[in-house]
């Protein structure tokens, strides 16, 4: 419900934004944009043309700038920052957070890149510096280092002057790290500890020790499993010796989430999650062109298993008429035994521990659904063409492919999976090609032992 609401939102700002675009009142324009937060500027802008896309950023205040630019695709942001001299991008990204800075800091020119580290102090691009050194999508590139931490051997009322000394705490922050003599992660403490406890009360306390810390290897799926297990709102970061390095925060998961769920829709039509829905023809012909043309050779192998059976289609027309049907039935079936397993490997639920398990699981729903769906077909085609025989052998051939699809469903990611590819961008190409071949060859191989004379 909540995301319906936010998509109709989306569609009536797009609307409001471009019929202002196009009665070449700017006013409204700035107007409206203005009043919109950077997330939902990158959303809008990732939305429209690229003419209309940079008039609608010239009129973006600058104070925003920085955070609109970490809310859109790289191909997007490749193009803003084109409209942009480098006095512009410096300022932009100046007061970006840590890690923030780090997602857009490696897409900038090299000279605005200098010019980034050298308005930096010696703290903060040392902080940069680190960050940048752990891989992607790892919990090192996602945390942010500023973090406050205080000593166990202090009171509340220490802590509560140190607060007040500091100014201003880093956002989201709704603990503190309690931390040893060696910066070594000891515990946490609550914010709403501090403030409802008597100032002499010594912290060692008040030490939440239960929150294990996220090692700074973990990958970034692994990051937000954890954060969705334990409904946190922030979790510490540390490297192998216990030393704590930073923190990841509940705003940054939800980015991994809404990431992969992209990832995922996308991949499966072997799209990239980044691309730009208004990219260059040339650009987006060359990306899609590859994955059509393995998709046009495993289409030939169908084919070629049609060809096969040439003599028999030609003294029984009505295979031509229902091959359709055992082929489309297996895709189908095999799609939804592929979506579980595409989301049960991003998440970790499936492995080589169970997966005998789900096989069988699969295997069976899969018999159950091909006999059912197998008995109302063969009723529909003996109706229709009069011959038992031939509901009989389309009946089986549905069954069998209903089966092909789901060992194919299971097996076909697991597989990809363990030669280094990626499930989600694969697997619906050769699945395709196992309930297209098991589908004719089943279904035309039945007809030519049991209907031909």
């Amino acid at each position: 419900m909540a995301e319906s609401l936010r998509h109709e939102k989306t569609a009536r700002q797009l609307r409001l934004l471009s019929d202002a675009l196009d009665s070449g009142r700017l006013g409204p324009v700035r107007r409206l944009v203005n009043t919109l937060s950077p997330a939902e500027i990158g959303n809008l802008l990732e939305s429209l043309p690229p003419a209309k896309r940079t008039v609608v950023w010239g009129l973006v205040d600058a104070e925003d700038d920085g955070e609109v630019l970490v809310h859109v695709g790289d191909e997007v942001r490749e193009g803003l920052l084109a409209e942009m001299d480098p006095d512009e991008i410096v300022a932009a990204v100046e007061d970006l957070d840590i890690d923030d800075l780090a997602d857009l800091v490696e897409d900038l020119p090299d000279a605005v890149i200098e010019q980034v580290l050298l308005s930096m102090d010696r703290e903060n691009r040392e902080r940069l510096e680190q960050v940048l050194s752990y891989p992607e999508d790892t919990a090192g590139r996602l945390m942010n280092p500023d973090v406050v931490t205080v000593r166990a051997d202090t009171t509340i009322e220490v802590v509560l002057r140190y607060l007040r000394l500091r100014g201003e705490l880093p956002e989201h922050t709704d603990h503190l790290y309690v931390v040893s003599r060696r910066h070594q992660y000891l515990g946490r403490i609550a914010l709403s500890a501090l403030l409802t406890h008597e100032p002499g009360t010594p912290i060692n306390r008040l030490i939440d020790d239960e929150q294990g810390a996220i090692d700074v290897g973990e990958n970034a799926p692994e990051v937000a499993r954890k954060f969705s297990d334990h409904d946190w709102l922030s979790a510490p970061v540390v490297d192998g010796s216990n030393i704590l390095l930073g923190r990841i925060t509940i705003d940054d998961v939800v980015d991994i989430i809404r990431e992969q769920a992209e990832h995922q829709a996308l991949s499966a039509a072997g799209l990239d999650e980044d691309e730009d829905l208004f990219s260059p023809v040339r650009r987006a012909t060359k990306r899609r062109l590859a994955w059509l043309t393995i998709n046009l050779a495993t289409a030939f192998l169908a084919s070629a298993v049609v060809g096969l059976f040439e003599g028999t289609l030609d003294q029984i027309v009505a295979l031509a008429i229902l091959m359709p049907i055992v082929a489309g039935m297996g895709g189908n079936a095999g799609t939804q035994v592929l979506a579980l397993m595409v989301r049960g490997l991003a998440l970790g639920q499936v492995g080589s521990s169970n997966f005998k398990a789900l096989l069988w699981k699969e295997t069976q729903v899969a018999l159950l659904n091909g006999i059912a769906l197998g008995t109302i077909l063969a009723v529909v085609v003996f109706l229709w063409f009069h011959s038992a025989a031939l509901s009989l052998v389309i009946a089986v051939a549905l069954t069998i492919n209903q089966l092909s699809a789901a060992i194919a469903g299971v097996l076909v990611p697991l597989t990809l999976r363990r030669l280094g590819f990626d499930p989600a961008l694969a697997s619906s190409i050769f699945l395709t090609t196992v309930t297209d071949v098991m589908g004719f060859f089943s279904f035309l191989g039945l007809a030519t032992i049991f209907l031909l004379r």
